[in-house]
């Protein structure tokens, strides 16, 4: 079954803040718009830990002007879904959730979207410019090593309950592997760390450094540094390191390596990606890309660093991209918070 619709100004592909945010830009600029979303809503922010909370506070994750009000400092998970939930109703944004994009293709001087809705229905949808705005999240950094696909392998952290009485191993070295061994260790669980370096990545929370390091003190988190996983077992992790092949038990492992951009749309409709930094190639002033009439938003525009947009920049790609599209100078990014730009 293939629906036809009529050619609309913008399609945005991924339902993540900094998508809406450009919709809410188009609406506002009196542009035709629709958001096109493979899983629910702000899809990123849903497979967050459940105890997360945001580095920015609210009001640098707020979209459209609409205040986000929390009564602390900075926001949980749950205050964000809630609150970009009605975003999506206070704007009347027109979004389609569990609807998947297969491909771009060029037809005349637009696009054509091709998508599958969740009942296996095919979709078309025609538009003169497209947004990628697809995140990261789907795409995790694979160990790519024997048994990392078996079930009890997760490359997302969501809480430790499961793991209560148990031996974990984490492997990563950012603020998810951090955060996700000291809720293990916090929920009952044995927890040990794996990182191929000699301790934490650059940019670890301060105030998650001294838990972590307290604990490791204690022996209370075991720690496996400059050491890498070979092999994944239902029964354990086979890793070497200074001391040679170990194997550690586990009945959970949590890979923390982080996700890469979602490059496949672009590629496969003929945009250039830089295969050292994964940035697809665009002009940085209007986000548009080699292949004129596509556009990127979100962390897409920063490639493997990921750490470069944040909800707090990323939310102001849609009004460069609409001044692009109006013929009008695009606006100045305003400057990041310099508690994220570290």
């Amino acid at each position: 079954m293939t629906e036809k619709e009529a050619v609309l100004d913008l399609v945005v592909i991924g339902g993540g803040p900094c998508g809406l945010a450009t919709a809410i830009s188009a609406q506002r600029a009196g542009l035709s718009a629709v958001v096109i979303e493979a899983q629910a809503v702000v899809s990123t922010i849903t497979h967050y830990p459940s105890y997360v909370r945001f580095f920015s506070t609210a009001e640098k994750l707020s979209l459209g002007g609409i205040p986000f009000v929390v009564a602390t400092e900075k926001p949980s998970r749950r205050d964000a879904l809630a609150y970009y939930r009605a975003i999506v109703k206070h704007f009347g944004i027109n979004l389609r959730q569990y609807e998947r994009v297969t491909s771009i293709e060029k037809s005349g001087e637009g696009f054509v979207v091709h998508s599958t809705t969740r009942d296996g229905a095919t979709r078309t949808t025609q538009a003169k410019a497209v947004v990628v705005a697809t995140g990261y999240f789907g795409s995790p950094n694979y160990l790519r090593v024997p048994g990392e696909d078996l079930p009890h392998v997760s490359h997302v952290y969501r809480e430790g309950h499961e793991a209560f009485d148990q031996d974990v191993v984490v492997v990563g070295g950012g603020n998810s592997a951090a955060e996700a061994a000291l809720d293990l260790w916090r929920s009952g669980a044995r927890v040990t760390l794996v990182h191929f370096g000699p301790t934490f990545d650059k940019k670890i929370k301060p105030w998650v450094l001294p838990d972590f390091v307290n604990r490791a003190k204690e022996g209370a988190i075991a720690t496996r540094w400059e050491s890498r996983v070979k092999s994944i077992a239902t029964d354990g992790v086979t890793i070497t390191g200074p001391s040679g092949e170990e194997k550690l038990p586990a009945t959970f492992v949590y890979v923390m390596t982080g996700f890469a951009p979602n490059v496949d749309l672009l590629r496969d409709a003929g945009v250039p990606i830089n295969s050292i930094t994964g940035i697809p190639e665009h002009d940085p002033s209007t986000l548009e890309t080699a292949i004129p009439g596509i556009f990127i938003a979100g962390v897409v525009v920063a490639g493997f660093d990921a750490n470069k947009v944040f909800i707090e920049n990323g939310r102001y790609h849609g009004d460069k991209i609409v001044a692009r599209l109006l013929g009008a100078s695009a606006p100045a990014e305003p400057k990041l918070s310099a508690e994220l730009d570290t």
